[in-house]
């Protein structure tokens, strides 16, 4: 299997795995590299479900072995939510800004801080045959929003045995930790072994 794709229109996504790929002689596809603009409506009620969703999707659109990932950060004191709905929480708010205060707010409010993030990766090679990989990174909500680098809630989340967010580290040191990281070496030495 020499070309693989990305099943994602978002491009700090494809970004961040296209490095992590590049030191693999895989060749990278992204929806865009396919003038693909239509995704299937993730109506998983969990993060695997939603990555086969999308990777499914992919593969019997193009026939090409195709992964997807679903992400989402999940919060100690909003009962661990917003998780598989991530996106559309931040989206809810006028700026990312408007809802960072409020995730912090619930979080002094609550004197719970606790918060992590997961990716799931659903690898499709066959018609209805997926492989799962699981990325997960422990950490706790900022006081403040801080830093320029990464996207979504980067911001406001420390990992553990950090004191800067994950929008304070560079790609490279975010793609050494990162939940996706973790769950996109899983898939690379599945491909390679």
């Amino acid at each position: 299997m020499r070309q693989l794709l990305f099943f994602s229109n978002n491009k700090n996504k494809i970004i961040e795995i296209k490095k992590i790929f590049k030191k693999f002689n895989l060749e990278l596809l992204s929806l865009n590299d396919l003038n693909i603009s239509n995704e299937p409506e993730e109506t998983g009620k969990t993060f695997e479900e939603n990555a086969k969703i999308k990777s499914d999707y992919g593969f019997n659109k193009t026939g090409i072995p195709c992964f997807a990932d679903d992400s989402g950060i999940c919060i100690e004191s909003l009962n661990w939510k917003p998780g598989v709905l991530s996106k559309r929480f931040l989206n809810d708010f006028k700026s990312n800004e408007a809802c960072f205060k409020s995730v912090i707010k619930s979080t002094k409010k609550n004197s719970q801080q606790n918060a992590y993030f997961k990716t799931s990766i659903s690898l499709t090679v066959k018609e209805n045959q997926n492989v799962v990989f699981n990325g997960k990174i422990d950490g706790k909500i900022s006081e403040q929003a801080k830093g320029g680098f990464g996207f979504g809630y980067d911001p406001i989340f420390i990992p553990k045995n950090y004191n800067k967010t994950l929008a304070e580290l560079s790609t490279r040191e975010k793609n050494e930790i990162s939940h996706r990281s973790i769950a996109i070496k899983k898939l690379i030495n599945f491909l390679i072994n």
